[in-house]
């Protein structure tokens, strides 16, 4: 079957979702198969894991998954024989395949876990387009058209080691913003090594999580410094899980005046114990999860409600659908969905329309930033219009990879889909 009969046949079928797309899909039932998987790695604000999954009904599928070396090898080497000649539209199938298939490569976790995570975004992106559909209405329709946006802002470029930086730098955000974010993160844990960087106070060593009473001091009067400099604007503080519980407990207390959208990661994810203890103590709202995988990890802290939000990476954790479970199993227990995110627009697209499925769902993250980030795709529009992803009404994601942009910033030794 080429493309034309192929979408031919799939409007003759209905064009929306629940048991219209039921019919579209058994349609397509063992008449399309998988040719070719294939990576390249785009040099971004981190090395971008891009993935191609390839049919014989000329119609293609892109993804991303985490970040990092390693991902490109197992796709090509293990992934690729274990998808070409399935039938693409049995998504979960596939995803659960390469997971049983590869559990002595660790599929609970770390590459083959981001590896899987990418595919999947492929899958739903290819079923997509397949189906003439967006993926948000395959994942279960949208409770929104559009996505709310937090920017995350790295340690002040200047003078970080001065109090008054910190909200100059939020001022400076807030002011030059051209698409319009309603919510920032500012990094919480930079405040001690920025006042300390040679480790020489009393209490001071790199590798324990001890939090003095100065630390605690000057973290709350940057925050205090932060908001006013807001206003009422949303913003988060980050931890990258530092601190031991005691500590971080008197520090969630000292900026709860300040009224933060969440501290983010204050105690190390794989204790959720610990955790809980800090959320039972505090008022300030607790946001978590990009380091963990699947809902067997995110399960952990949600029956436990040692959480107030679960913070999902999707190209990470376990792509859209495991995505979904996690928030459906968290919003049974009032804890909320949001979304950690360091990857193109590409795994960016993917999590937001996850996001514009789930119900209970908050707020989106942009981390790292480049000039060039949002013209690597074809996306009619802002990115961002307003602190918001507007989801399109285009099938699949909704774009294509702008080839120039891409070629223009592949990794050392990366060519155009390999």
């Amino acid at each position: 079957m080429d493309r034309r009969q192929l979408l031919t046949n799939l409007a003759a079928t209905g064009s929306c979702f629940a048991l219209p797309f039921q019919a579209k899909a058994q349609a397509l039932a063992r008449k399309v198969k998988i040719t070719d998987v294939k990576v390249m790695i785009v040099r971004g604000t981190w090395d971008w894991n891009l993935i191609k999954v390839e049919t014989d009904a000329g119609v293609s599928g892109i993804g991303e998954a985490y970040w990092g070396p390693g991902v490109k090898d197992m796709v090509l080497n293990r992934f690729k024989e274990q998808l070409v000649g399935e039938d693409p539209m049995n998504v979960v199938k596939l995803y659960t395949k390469l997971l049983f298939l590869n559990g002595g490569y660790g599929a609970t976790g770390g590459v083959t876990m981001h590896a899987a995570s990418g595919i999947e975004i492929a899958l739903w992106d290819l079923a997509g387009r397949l189906l003439q559909t967006p993926v948000c209405n395959l994942l279960g329709g949208r409770f929104r058209d559009k996505v709310r946006f937090y920017r995350t802002l790295q340690r002040p470029d200047r003078r970080p080691e001065d109090a008054k930086s910190w909200g100059d730098q939020v001022a400076e955000a807030k002011a030059d913003n051209p698409y319009g974010f309603t919510a920032f993160k500012v990094q919480g844990d930079a405040v001690p090594p920025s006042s300390d960087p040679d480790f020489k106070e009393p209490g001071h060593d790199r590798y324990t999580n001890q939090l003095t009473n100065l630390d605690i001091r000057r973290i709350a009067d940057r925050m205090e410094r932060v908001r006013a400099a807001l206003g009422e604007t949303d913003f988060a503080m980050e931890c990258h899980w530092k601190y031991s519980v005691n500590d971080v407990i008197k520090l969630c207390n000292a900026v709860e005046h300040t009224n933060p959208m969440f501290v983010e990661d204050p105690t190390p994810p794989e204790n959720p114990e610990t955790l809980e203890r800090v959320s039972r103590a505090t008022n300030t709202p607790i946001c978590t999860g990009e380091n963990l995988y699947g809902l067997h990890q995110f399960s952990q802290i949600i029956l436990r409600q040692a959480t107030a939000g679960v913070h999902i990476d999707i190209p990470k954790s376990g792509g859209l659908f495991e995505a979904k479970r996690i928030a459906d199993l968290a919003d049974l227990y009032g804890i909320w969905t949001a979304c950690h995110n360091p990857a193109s627009p590409i795994g960016t697209a993917a999590s937001a329309h996850a996001a514009a499925s789930v119900r209970n769902f908050r707020v989106h993250e942009l981390a790292k930033w480049v000039d060039w980030w949002p013209t690597l795709v074809t996306h009619e529009g802002p990115f961002w219009k307003d602190g918001y992803f507007h989801v399109q009404d285009k099938p699949g994601l909704g774009f294509d990879i702008n080839p120039d942009v891409a070629k223009a910033h592949l990794a050392p030794g990366e060519v155009w889909w390999g």
